[in-house]
């Protein structure tokens, strides 16, 4: 074997060597990714049922002030339960159910001048406020991994591993940002 052949060879596994890196590097790239996701939404769950929770309790204290219909402790419970187990599309329902509950108690809550002005009710508002902003910034970043992902499923040469190893796309969260209808109170 003559020096050039030895040249060729070598480059040639190089190329290969810089080859298996760069697609191990794809993959874990999806992995930390898909990860990630899991772990958001995890964080998402507990911030939801932290939340059904307190609304739970924000429940009891407006069920002292007002006759309130027994379904929305139902439902409550029921949301609670379901949010550890749900999915990306499910969670998105359980959000829009659990802002109307909430809709619900506040509307209550403005019908009552001394319940709006109980310190445990407000104290229960303010804490729910500040789960609301947690699950909006869990969100915003569980979107964001979930974008990187399928960014990288849609393009080359990443979308090639991609269907080797059978990565499927992420869901979006797209929680409403408001109820647009007040929900019906009857007492």
């Amino acid at each position: 074997m003559d020096i050039i052949s030895i040249v060729i060879i070598a480059v040639i596994l190089l190329i290969i060597i810089g080859l298996v890196l760069y697609v191990v590097g794809i993959y874990n790239r999806f992995f930390n990714l898909k990860n990630s996701a899991e772990a958001t939404l995890g964080q998402i769950r507990v911030a939801m049922k932290k939340r059904l929770d307190m609304i739970e309790q924000l429940l009891g204290s407006v069920k002292s002030y007002a006759a309130f219909e027994k379904d929305t402790l139902e439902k409550v419970t029921g949301l609670r339960a379901s949010v550890l187990k749900a999915s990306p599309g499910e969670l998105n329902a359980i959000e829009q159910q659990s802002r109307s509950l909430l809709g619900s108690l506040y509307a209550v809550a403005e019908n009552y001048p001394d319940l709006k002005t109980s310190t445990t009710v407000q104290e229960l508002m303010s804490a729910i406020k500040g789960v609301e902003d947690e699950i909006a910034r869990q969100r915003y970043t569980y979107n964001n991994i979930a974008q990187q992902l399928n960014t990288m499923t849609d393009t080359i040469p990443s979308n090639i591993v991609a269907r080797m190893i059978g990565m499927q796309k992420l869901e979006y969260l797209q929680f409403e940002e408001a109820i647009e209808k007040a929900p019906k109170i009857e007492f």
